[in-house]
């Protein structure tokens, strides 16, 4: 491959791609992905599980709502907020995949 055929994509594209990952790059938000992964659920329960206060939850989901990873629903006074992806257990395991290999190579450089 040559190197003229780089950039593939518009800065822009790879500027909207680092929004998406510095959103990402958050435990907090991390954290609620996967409980989100596996039910819809509203703040009041996001709040114990990152054990932070209301106000800071809503503004972690907001910003996944901006990047568009989460949607949300009213019912009453509650919020629901679910993903609107599917491929997060992908990235998750190629996420897995590099703290591993990261691991092995830190392993060999210490001879273990």
């Amino acid at each position: 491959m040559v190197i003229s055929d780089w950039p593939r994509l518009s800065l822009a594209h790879y500027q909207a791609r680092a929004r998406v990952a510095k959103v990402l790059a958050h435990p907090s938000r991390l954290m609620i992905l996967d409980a989100l992964a596996e039910r819809e659920r509203c703040v009041c329960e996001l709040t114990e599980l990152v054990a932070a206060d209301q106000s800071t939850v809503s503004k972690h989901l907001a910003l996944l709502k901006q990047a568009g990873l989460v949607a949300d629903r009213r019912d009453g006074a509650k919020t629901y907020y679910r993903p609107t992806i599917c491929c997060l257990k992908g990235l998750w395991e190629c996420i897995e995949t590099v703290l591993k290999e990261n691991l092995r190579a830190q392993q060999a450089a210490m001879g273990e």
